[in-house]
């Protein structure tokens, strides 16, 4: 218990997950030896997402909390597949949460030693290789209600079947004509458990042996040995590999280690319009449905990064949702809310018009030169202020002007008056219409020079505020604005007949432009704003340049209002 946190000695955490009061009671029994040791082990076959984000702040956490230790093991044991590119991009998104790892390790490292395993077992009897093709591993597996049956090749001996691995290693036979499978028993009640393949033939060249190998072990054989020589206490895996524990722990046995890990299950995320499926999202890359892994309509981590998502975001979403033991969906509105609140901290305020509409100031000289005091964050008093021109004309948003407006719009309409931020009170005295189309041209208003700085000297109420910019600065910008990818909650469950493509929104992403306040021109790639009364947005971190930034909402902002209007209408 000595490497336990002191502080859960004395005041153990009753909200502690299931995961954490397990390790917790080892560490109380001294089992292992008082030692924590995770791992982190994606393969390098495609960019992490979301979900993985949830095994990266569970092991890595785990690690922190108790004091252990997490290594990062790349599991390349499918080279047709896995590319240096998605090794360095799982690291890359693994320190952008603000996690390191104690020793980097790949799958490949333990070649030697797994094929010597597999030699070991086959000398045992346990092992066997098999002549038959992969459709005919399948037809001979049998179903659920009905056993398998055994492979003809099953009963060959010792020493015919370590000739024949030996030859497999050294290239003799094509891919796919042969197997080594586990010999365990065809009719048992898991079917992961009827002769499992351990070894498959397979011509690739692999990111890091290159050419060296022609056979590579599957994933069910490979994985618990690796954690055993990693010296993994506590192996974590997704729900989906509870019905793999059984062989996990049988080759561990067969292998005859002193010291073994144990496999725990939890549920993995499931996020609702998106897909987590590294298949899937591989469709829409390689298919041109999105630009690339990091299109920030992906789940992706590289995609939320570029969409402007916050690690800090991520690992309270992750520490909201928690580590159960029974899969659900999370719905999307948390992950964004996660994201909301903490760019209503950390990003600065700034004004911009996406659907304009020119204001006429009638009784403010086209000449007066009177600038107003914009906060920079509310949130941050030290983010100070800056000046934004008052000027007789200014664009407003098109959707805060209704010309018959409904019960309780506190916006724009004829004679309402309403407050432009930063600024004075504005009255709308006449609209210009376009005769033919009756279309909303301009509005014209009056100011009352005595409401500056939020005064209204008489103590009358003026509700509404309103955003803008300055019309003969404003700078107009190219913006993306995102929605999800798909329009069923659940597109990784299509109906039979459909494909989860037949899903997608058609309007997820909608390019246009927006009227900004001048300071906007100056924004650097990456940085973060928050569009007063518009929304979060990022200066897009691949299409921004010096002077030149491409704005893409991260997330809208809560609009009561709408939710309010769609009440009303709907009555």
């Amino acid at each position: 218990m000595s490497d336990l946190d002191p502080d859960l000695k004395e005041n153990p955490d009753s909200s502690a997950n299931f995961i954490e009061k397990m390790i917790e009671q080892d560490l109380e029994l001294g089992t292992d030896d008082g030692r924590v040791q995770v791992r982190f082990p994606p393969e390098p076959n495609g960019f992490l997402h979301i979900g993985h984000a949830k095994a990266i702040c569970l092991n890595f956490g785990l690690a922190q909390k108790y004091r252990g230790r997490c290594n990062l093991r790349f599991d390349d044991t499918n080279p047709s597949r896995e590319e240096q590119r998605y090794v360095d991009s799982i690291q890359q998104d693994i320190r952008w949460l603000g996690f390191d790892w104690d020793e980097l390790c790949f799958a490949s490292d333990y070649f030697e030693q797994l094929y010597d395993w597999a030699t070991q077992l086959i000398s045992q009897g346990d092992a066997y290789v098999c002549d038959l093709t992969g459709e005919e591993v399948k037809d001979y597996r049998g179903t659920l209600t009905e056993p398998g049956r055994n492979s003809p090749s099953r009963d060959r001996s010792v020493e015919e079947n370590l000739d024949l691995f030996a030859r497999m290693k050294a290239g003799e036979f094509a891919d796919g004509e042969k197997t080594l499978r586990a010999r365990i028993g065809m009719d048992s009640p898991h079917i992961v458990m009827r002769d499992p393949v351990m070894y498959r033939i397979q011509r690739s060249t692999h990111h890091r042996t290159g050419d060296d190998w022609c056979i590579y072990p599957t994933y069910d054989w490979a994985h618990g040995q690796e954690d055993a020589i990693e010296g993994v206490t506590h192996s974590l895996c997704s729900l989906e590999f509870t019905n793999h524990r059984p062989l996990y722990e049988w080759f561990l046995e067969k292998i005859g280690l002193e010291s073994v890990p144990r496999q725990t299950e939890f549920a993995r995320l499931n996020l609702g319009y998106t897909v987590m499926s590294k298949r899937k999202l591989r469709t829409l890359v390689e298919d041109g449905y999105v630009e690339d892994w990091d299109d920030p309509r992906l789940p992706t981590l590289a995609g939320l990064r570029r969409r402007g998502y916050t690690p800090e975001s991520i690992l309270v979403f992750m520490k909201n949702i928690g580590v159960a033991k029974s899969n659900s969906t999370i719905e999307l509105a948390v992950l964004e809310n996660a994201v909301r609140d903490h760019l209503n901290r950390i990003a600065v305020r700034r004004m911009a018009v996406l659907d304009p509409l020119k204001m006429v100031i009638e009784n403010l000289p086209a000449d007066a030169e009177e600038t107003v005091e914009a906060v920079n964050n509310p949130e941050d008093p030290s983010s100070g202020t800056r000046p934004i021109s008052f000027e007789r004309e200014v664009w407003v948003d098109r959707d805060d002007f209704r010309m018959e407006p409904p019960r309780k719009w506190r916006r724009l309409a004829p004679g309402a008056e309403v407050r432009l931020r930063y600024g004075y009170c504005v009255t709308v005295k006449d609209v210009i219409q376009d005769p033919e189309s009756g279309q909303v041209q301009e509005l014209r208003c009056v100011y009352d020079p005595e409401t500056a700085r939020g005064q209204t000297p008489d103590g009358r109420k003026v509700r509404g505020i309103i955003h803008w910019v300055p019309a003969s600065c404003a700078v107009e910008l190219p913006v993306r604005l995102y929605s999800p990818l798909f329009v069923e909650v659940d597109p990784d469950s299509p109906p039979e007949g459909r494909d989860f493509t037949d899903f997608l929104n058609q309007e997820s992403l909608v390019e246009t432009t927006a009227l900004c306040e001048p300071s906007l021109k100056e924004a650097n790639p990456g940085d973060s704003f928050q569009l007063e009364r518009v929304g979060y947005f990022v200066a897009d971190e691949k299409l921004s340049g010096p002077g030149t930034p491409h704005l893409a909402r991260i997330v809208s902002l809560k609009d009561s209002w709408a939710k309010l209007e769609k009440r009303q209408i709907g009555s």
